[in-house]
Formats: C-alpha cells, sequence, structure tokens
C-alpha cells in the first residue's frame, strides 16, 4: 500500500490502519497466514505498508477444506498488493480430532496450519513473527477455537488488536481499492458438515462442486450444507425465492445432484454464520451473516 492509497482514508479509519501498522512495525520479515478474504487481504495491505513489500510473505494453506476457486482468487488478491505468496500444504485430515468434527474443530485445522508455518515457512523465510486476520467482532464471540490456537503458537492478530470490527475492515478495505473488499465470507468448506457428522474429502468435494454450481448459475453467495443425501441450501435471503422460480429450479436441483445428493432443500432462514456450532457452545438463535 503507498502513501497515497493511505490518503484515501480519513478520521477513525486513518487512525485504525495507523493503528494496524504501528502493532506491525518491529515485526519483520512477517508471515501473514492468508486466504483472500478480506480481513486477511486488509492485513496484508497494512503490513505492506508498514514493513514494505519485501518483508511480507502471504502464507497460503492449501488442503482438500480450501476450494480451488478460493485458492485462485487468494492469488489474484496478493498479485493485485504485489505479496508474495508461499503455499503450506496442510494435513489435517490425518488428525482424529479432526476428523471427529467437534466444536472444536476449527483449532485443529488452525493449529495445523500454524505448525507448518513455523516448521516450513518460518526458517525458510526468516521470519520474526506470524500474523492472522481475526477482527474485534471474531475475537468477542465464543465458536472461534482457532483463536486459541493462534494463542497456543503466538500469532499476532493486530486487526483485532487494534479494535477494527468487521464493519471497519470493510470500510477500509473499500477505501483502499482492494479487489476483496466485498468478497462474501468464505469458511472453510468443513463448516458445512454438522457436528460430530465425520469431515472426509469426499463429502468437502460434494460440498465444493455444488457451491460452485450455485456460483454459475448467478447466485452470489450460498452454503451446501451436507445432511448425508441431503443438501440444505443457505442463500442471501434476497435470493431464496429465485432458487424455487419456475425458470431456475430444475437447474438448480439438476445441479446440486449432479454433486452427489439425492435430495435438495432450501432453508428459509438463509444464509447463518455459526448454525452448527453456536448452539454447541451456550448461544441461541443465530449469529449475523459472517
Amino acid at each position: 500500500m503507498t502513501t497515497q492509497d493511505t490518503r484515501r482514508l480519513d478520521g477513525a479509519d486513518a487512525e485504525a490502519a495507523e493503528a494496524v501498522v504501528a502493532l506491525l512495525r518491529g515485526a519483520a520479515p512477517l508471515g501473514v497466514a492468508f486466504s483472500g478474504g478480506v480481513d486477511s487481504s486488509l492485513l496484508l495491505a497494512l503490513a505492506i505498508r508498514a514493513l514494505g513489500a519485501d518483508q511480507v510473505v502471504a502464507v497460503l494453506g492449501v488442503s482438500p477444506s480450501l476450494a480451488a476457486d478460493e485458492r485462485f482468487a487468494a492469488h489474484d488478491v496478493a498479485a493485485y498488493l504485489g505479496a508474495r505468496v508461499v503455499e503450506v500444504t496442510t494435513h489435517e485430515e490425518e488428525s482424529a480430532a479432526y476428523r471427529a468434527n467437534g466444536p472444536d474443530r476449527c483449532f485443529h485445522c488452525k493449529d495445523e496450519l500454524f505448525t507448518r508455518i513455523s516448521n516450513e515457512v518460518a526458517a525458510a523465510h526468516g521470519l520474526a513473527a506470524i500474523a492472522y486476520g481475526e477482527n474485534a467482532d471474531d475475537a468477542r464471540r465464543p465458536d472461534r477455537p482457532g483463536s486459541r490456537a493462534a494463542t497456543d503458537h503466538r500469532v499476532l492478530r493486530p486487526l483485532a488488536d487494534a479494535g477494527l470490527d468487521k464493519a471497519a475492515v470493510r470500510r477500509l478495505a473499500r477505501a483502499l481499492g482492494l479487489p476483496s473488499a466485498d468478497k462474501p465470507a468464505a469458511p472453510c468448506l468443513a463448516s458445512r458438515i454438522p457436528h460430530f457428522e465425520e469431515v472426509t474429502p469426499t463429502k468437502l468435494g460434494q460440498i465444493e462442486k455444488a457451491e460452485k454450481a450455485l456460483r454459475e448459475l448467478g447466485f452470489s453467495d450460498s452454503r451446501v450444507r451436507h445432511h448425508g443425501d441431503i443438501a440444505r441450501l443457505e442463500l442471501p435471503a434476497e435470493e431464496i425465492a429465485r432458487a424455487a422460480s419456475p425458470d431456475l429450479r430444475d437447474a438448480v436441483l439438476a445441479a446440486v445432484k449432479a454433486a452427489g445428493f439425492r435430495m435438495v432443500a432450501v432453508d428459509l432462514a438463509g444464509i447463518q454464520s455459526g448454525a452448527f456450532t453456536l448452539p454447541l457452545v451456550g448461544v441461541t438463535g443465530g449469529a449475523d451473516r459472517a
């Protein structure tokens, strides 16, 4: 991010960006756990601002739980920012605790990611620190066990520490012209499988194929929840009626069945963040869409 980019920010947004920059100074060389989503994209942009592109490495974890389209999109965002990308293959599927898919699944996934970064990337690139894109809203949620893994590995979380919530992250990303500024949240594919039902590559592949098909049919976002033979589709509220419209219903049904499901249902509640995890950690009702 250049000085000219910084001048696009005013008032509290400029102060927030500078707070993140200040937290990162002295952390070079820095590895940024990067997914291409808006949080990690903003963090990467501000890290480059603080340290320079030659002192920052974007680290992209690759596994069956990452959709191919998300992987390609992450590379596009990093290229826009002029950031180096290092891919690290993670093997969370080898962990029985991860496959068991309890409410702490994300802990085991993030623990694997941060372990791989520490063991395979930090030494090779001489990293002094690792940071990831947790924001202040995420830090307050009880269904984010990945945060515990970050603490265990001493991973920095400058967006949260600077008080940037989801709205502020989006606002800053738009002001800086980041290509992912309006990108819908894209939790890992395993989040579509109900807790205590095993995570398998076959299930992840079905989910990825069905969600890709829905994007190709023009839906702006979706979650294909895996209930065995049944796919429960969560769509933006304003797009639910479109899925059931006479001119599209058959195409939706055929596309999702082609991914390996026998029956297809549309959830009238729309997209729900934390729908599987929040009830298990004592929170009733849905969380805001993420």
